[in-house]
């Protein structure tokens, strides 16, 4: 960058290709940036380049490994190399052995004007806890209320039958609890971190809405805690079980799958601009027990037919006009969210099956958008590097979140819906006020671009996942990594917190759903902290391996039990 500032095109060319193997497993997408500056005018353009020779190289290295490479310098008299280590690398010197660099995510970070203002966006203030007066709190109570033969007899039912209630009342397969299904869907959403059971989620502070929400039906409230009371405690001990979902016969068009909160309805967008939605209490049945409500209904039963005139077993949304790359379903089930590289993004009925409105704000592709915990809101994000937060009832965006270096690949909303958080190929995943639209919080450690986060139900952390395999866990209240995943092979696509939080599932291209155990490991952490020793991984506690189907969505239902889904891949 230096030879191209002053004009030495020629060799600044041969430079980079002399050196640029040297760098490629670690730092290929940034080489691949670095490849098109071919001027000083693009040099002062680029934003990445300019922060670049701006900061330092910040390296961790354990006291024998810098003596060693002390002596070695003063050794051979390199002035040079001493010269450019004074200009661009700041070493911290830590005690103890050398360790592996892939087990500490800050071993190589960048320190400048870049670093120091991440630092100070991390100082502020946040209210991470769980909303006061809510659904999770009213339910603790009731919880509390319950006597011990109560709290017995559940237990009991839990171990003898639970997997078969599991399977009828939230896959919906058996006809009987179809009607039962549309009424649990409802708030599962909020009752995903409804546990009134689980000691983290208790101890957890409670904050004040910043948005107005909607209102619970009193109903849905029941059917929460009825799946509360039947749910199953997992741990390290007890792992879920999963129901998996494959697409078949996709020809390589899947671009994005997404379940229902109970796992009824699960919907897949196509690089045609379709979006298709099955049924799961339908699916298998004959035609004619599955025909459209409505009989005058041409439009629907048009949808619902084939080219050949036979029935289909899902439902055609059709509206955008670009490949679909994200879809995300309502609390209730009643709605469906869709995002496209046609810049906009649909709102859905799945029980109109129509298309309701067109919300247009993004100048360029939209790769993620999320339904709040609450309903109501959502939240996208796009290649224009913003992530904007919406209402179904208006159809320009009330905020706008801007500060990301590069694309916005994905956006998750925290649990009290007083925060969004964001992954961007930038490398860095931010964390945002959706009250006054700040970045509240700056996470710095992954090496590739983030492609899926999500939130753990007592709202304390996140996980966040990279085209590289790596996953990072972080505790919103320093911004510091609690500590990275790896086992990963390819990009993580997906990541689902577990409804009390014990266990993280992630899914990737590597066509595996591996399990982690996140209690044990944070209390390790933090114990190890103290010692100044934070080079620890979370546990894996199982991988779970498909036949040949990337795992390209995942979901914990409040009964605990996994959804996962995939396109079936041809064998190369």
């Amino acid at each position: 960058m230096d030879l191209v500032a002053k004009g030495h095109i020629q060799e600044a060319r041969n430079f980079f290709n002399t050196f640029r193997e040297d760098h490629e497993m670690m730092h290929l997408r940034d080489l691949q940036k670095l490849e098109g500056v071919l001027s000083p005018t693009h040099l002062k353009e680029m934003e990445f380049a300019h922060s670049l020779r701006q900061s330092k190289f910040n390296i961790k290295i354990c006291e024998y490994s810098y003596e060693l490479l002390l002596q070695h310098l003063h050794s051979t008299q390199s002035t040079t190399i001493l010269g450019i280590i004074n200009e661009h690398i700041n070493f911290q010197v830590t005690s103890g052995q050398p360790s592996l660099i892939s087990d500490d995510p800050e071993a190589v970070t960048l320190t400048g004007s870049s670093q120091e203002a991440a630092n100070q966006t991390n100082q502020k203030e946040i209210h991470w806890g769980l909303l006061e007066d809510s659904l999770e709190e009213r339910l603790e109570k009731a919880g509390a209320l319950l006597s011990d033969s109560e709290k017995g007899d559940g237990e009991a039912k839990e171990g003898e039958n639970d997997e078969s209630k599991k399977r009828s009342t939230e896959v919906g397969k058996q006809g009987g609890s179809v009607k039962k299904i549309k009424k649990d869907k409802g708030g599962s959403a909020t009752g995903k971190s409804a546990k009134p059971e689980a000691n983290t989620v208790s101890a957890a502070p409670r904050v004040k809405p910043e948005l107005p929400l909607p209102i619970i039906p009193t109903e849905v409230e029941h059917s929460i805690l009825d799946d509360l009371r039947n749910r199953v405690q997992l741990s390290s001990a007890a792992l879920p079980s999963v129901s998996f979902y494959t697409f078949i016969n996709t020809h390589n068009s899947l671009s994005c799958s997404s379940i229902s909160h109970d796992g009824s309805l699960v919907a897949g967008g196509f690089s045609d601009s379709s979006l298709k939605v099955w049924d799961m209490a339908k699916l298998g049945q004959q035609p004619s027990t599955s025909l459209s409500q409505g009989e005058n209904d041409a439009s629907q039963n048009e949808q619902m037919l084939g080219k050949s005139g036979e029935k289909r077993q899902y439902t055609l949304f059709q509206g955008h006009s670009g490949p679909v790359y994200a879809a995300s379903f309502s609390p209730l089930g009643d709605f469906l969210l869709s995002s496209s590289a046609d810049s906009t993004i649909r709102l859905w009925s799945t029980k109109l099956d129509a298309n309701l409105v067109c919300y247009k704000g993004h100048n360029y592709p939209v790769w993620d958008v999320q339904f709040s915990p609450a309903g109501h809101y959502f939240a996208s994000s796009s290649h224009d590097r913003t992530a904007r937060i919406w209402s179904v009832d208006r159809i320009r965006p009330l905020r706008i979140m801007a500060g990301h270096l590069s694309d916005v690949d994905c956006v998750q909303w925290h649990v009290n819906c007083n925060y969004i958080a964001t992954g961007s190929s930038d490398k860095t995943v931010r964390l945002w006020d959706v009250q006054s639209g700040e970045c509240v919080r700056v996470f710095v450690g992954h090496r590739g671009m983030i492609l899926s986060l999500a939130m753990s139900p007592d709202g304390r952390y996140m996980a966040s996942g990279d085209e590289d395999g790596t996953i990072m866990m972080w505790d919103l209240s320093s911004g510091r990594c609690v500590t990275p995943l790896v086992g990963h092979t390819s990009c993580v696509w997906s990541l689902a917190f577990s409804s009390e939080g014990a266990i993280l599932a992630s899914g990737s291209a590597d066509c595996t759903v591996k399990l982690w155990d996140v209690n044990t490991s944070t209390k390790v952490s933090r114990i190890e902290e103290k010692n100044g020793n934070t080079n620890n991984r979370l546990r894996s506690l199982k991988t779970l391996t498909t036949k040949s189907t990337p795992v390209n969505a995942l979901r914990f239902s409040r009964r605990n039990l996994l959804f996962a889904a995939g396109a079936l891949a041809k064998n190369a």
